[in-house]
């Protein structure tokens, strides 16, 4: 075995293998950037070294850094995680020229399943199955109408040069094929100057299921499924294992499908390998297909460590260190059901915005296992990726784990940043979802109301209004409480937009009357504890002028001072600022420029993706005030407008 590591990584992967490691005896090597210089990896790894400026560029892609880390601190061998270079083969190569061990595969095999044309090549050659399809060169009409039926209906005809759905038809039997081929090479024709098609097998109610595999570099077993059609934009969400429906005679078929695959390319670590299946009349052995592998330990692992029992990074250390599989097929047994949410800083209602900022709190029930790679007062950072956490739950079955989930994400508590918790919630307690009839496409059927932001009480706001006036405390600690007579208090609370003035009376005795704009009142009481309207008080946390109420996944307010909010009245709505912290990819406004609402000013790149910033008026540019280039933080001025007359 390793007597010391480095983990050529940052986050909650980095964090789990440290944790490892740690429980064998290892010692582990941190590398982080500027901008992880204070992070939880690398507080717990025994040793750290900095490889580079905050871009992923500049530091975790540095594979000679990296490696020259490892050599100086007397790493014997480099874990790569997930992402960053964990599925370069090149990195690898180096690794092992450097005299280093790679915890993972050959470049050899990351090379075979790199390109997914000819990985499901070597698939079929292997007898892993694969979608049906033709993608021949002959356009004849009976070549395509045969291919059509050998593959077996439904099919789609999808124009080669295609997009956006032009060229594209749904054929479901054999005598519809020549009039949707005739529409659909019309189609691709005046759209693409293209007429050619392709056939494929039409998976009606697709899911995605996964296989996890680990091979010692000529033998390899599987250690079952996971269900992972619960997405959003081909993203993961919530993943589950064992996969709901599941058969022993198709758990067996796509199990050895994949022990195949893995010892096709001579396997060694772990991996996983990615099934699209057909859910619409059941799970079949004869209804799933090879669409990918993902050469290295997947982001939703502990699902399968649940319900295994197996630490699977231990296995990786085993295995890359010479020693042989730790278990054969027939010691691997499921125990139990269990599902992985994934926890992100992100503006669900705002279309899933990637957020930031800092966590001013972060807490996770006991009962529930916690992967994160953050703690309260860190910052969510605009150059990776903003998950601040994998909520995992256990249970003897599926009604049960997911239950302990819905239990362990209502329990989970964020301040300092907007995340997509509620939306989990949602998710968790979808009927679908609950019934186990999950398919890649729940969640864009249902994407408005799962994306829709909880109500907030009464309750809360009162609660909210009693912590900004310092009445969340026992009432023998209030200064004033108890007076000969009542006492009203007025306080101004921010939530979303508009301001609302809550009135806040202390009676003489032990309770307070807690009045709203809309005339609703709360009832507060204190037996051992505050009840508002014979509701328990739920946790809080404050951060200057933010109060976070932790109850329904989340309720934020700004406590507002009216001297300060009087001097911003007058600001108006000129400023176009940064939504959050990135790159001002391109900007588009120019001084002087006439500009209705909506005309696209500047290009905002954040966490890999581009957001678009719009006029919010009509009006004329008065000042640009950044340029091309310049990387700013949330709600910095970019563009102002001249006043409106």
């Amino acid at each position: 075995m390793f007597d010391k590591i480095l983990i050529a990584n940052r986050g909650e992967i980095a964090c789990r293998v440290i944790d490892t490691a740690r429980a064998m005896g290892v010692k582990t090597v941190a590398v982080y950037s500027d901008a992880d210089a204070a992070a939880r990896h690398v507080a717990m790894a025994d040793e750290a070294v900095h490889i580079g400026g905050p871009a992923p560029a500049d530091s975790y892609l540095r594979g000679d850094a990296i490696i020259a880390a490892a050599q100086d601190t007397g790493a014997q061998a480099i874990h790569p995680g997930y992402g960053f270079l964990s599925e370069n083969p090149d990195f690898v190569e180096a690794v092992e020229a450097a005299g280093l061990t790679f915890i993972g595969p050959s470049a050899k095999a990351i090379r075979a399943m790199g390109l997914k044309d000819a990985a499901k090549a070597l698939m079929e050659k292997a007898g892993v199955p694969v979608v049906p399809g033709y993608h021949g060169a002959d356009q004849d009409d009976a070549t395509l109408s045969k291919a059509a039926d050998d593959i077996g209906y439904p099919v789609l005809i999808k124009a080669v040069a295609g997009g956006g759905g032009k060229g594209m038809r749904l054929v479901e039997a054999a005598g519809d094929f020549a009039d949707a081929l005739a529409s659909a090479r019309s189609e691709a024709k005046t759209a693409f100057g293209n007429p050619d098609v392709l056939v494929e097998k039409f998976i009606e109610k697709p899911r995605h299921i996964e296989v996890q595999v680990f091979g010692d570099g000529a033998k390899a077993v599987h250690l079952f499924e996971r269900d992972c059609s619960l997405q959003r934009r081909h993203q993961k969400v919530i993943e589950e294992a064992p996969a709901p429906g599941m058969t022993e005679k198709m758990r067996d078929a796509m199990g050895q499908a994949a022990v195949r695959a893995a010892e096709a390319i001579q396997y060694k670590g772990a991996g996983t390998i990615e099934f699209i299946v057909d859910g619409s009349n059941g799970l079949r052995p004869d209804g799933f297909w090879f669409m990918e592998m993902n050469t290295r330990l997947q982001v939703e692992h502990p699902v399968t460590e649940a319900i295994t029992g197996v630490d699977l990074v231990e296995w990786q250390l085993r295995v890359a260190s010479g020693e042989p599989l730790p278990r054969s097929q027939d010691q691997l047994t499921i125990t139990g059901h269990a599902f992985e949410a994934r926890l992100y800083a992100e503006d669900v209602p705002a279309g899933f915005l990637p957020a930031t900022g800092r966590l001013a709190h972060l807490s996770f029930p006991d009962d529930a296992r916690a992967d994160t790679g953050v703690r309260s007062g860190d910052v969510i950072s605009p150059h990776y990726d903003p998950m601040i956490a994998k909520v995992i739950t256990h249970g003897a079955t599926r009604d049960i784990a997911l239950k302990r989930l819905s239990q362990a994400l209502g329990a989970t508590q964020v301040a300092g940043t907007v995340t997509n918790l509620a939306f989990l919630g949602a998710l968790a307690a979808h009927d679908g979802f609950v019934a186990g009839d999950v398919d890649t496409g729940l969640i864009g059927r249902d994407i408005d109301a799962l994306s829709k932001a909880p109500d907030t009480t009464a309750e809360n706001i009162a609660w909210a209004a009693m912590i900004a006036l310092g009445l969340d405390q026992p009432p023998e600690d209030l200064i004033g409480f108890r007076l000969w007579g009542d006492m009203t208090r007025r306080v101004m609370l921010m939530q979303g937009d508009e301001p609302q003035e809550i009135i806040v009376t202390s009676h003489a005795g032990d309770h307070l009357t807690i009045a709203m704009p809309e005339g609703q009142e709360v009832t507060a009481k204190y037996t051992t504890q505050w009840v508002l309207n014979g509701t328990r008080a739920p946790a809080h946390h404050v951060d200057g002028a933010k109060i976070t109420v932790f109850s329904g996944y989340g309720q934020s307010f700004t406590h507002v001072d009216p001297l300060d909010r009087a001097a911003q009245a007058g600001a108006g709505g000129n400023l176009i600022e940064a939504p959050m912290p990135g790159l001002v990819k391109s900007m588009l406004a120019e001084v002087g420029q006439e500009v209705t609402a909506g005309t696209r000013l500047a290009v905002l790149e954040a966490m890999k993706m581009e957001h678009a910033l719009t006029a919010p008026r009509d009006g004329v540019v008065a000042e640009v005030l950044v340029s091309d280039g310049s990387q700013v933080e949330a709600g910095a001025p970019l563009i102002r407008l001249e006043d409106e007359e």
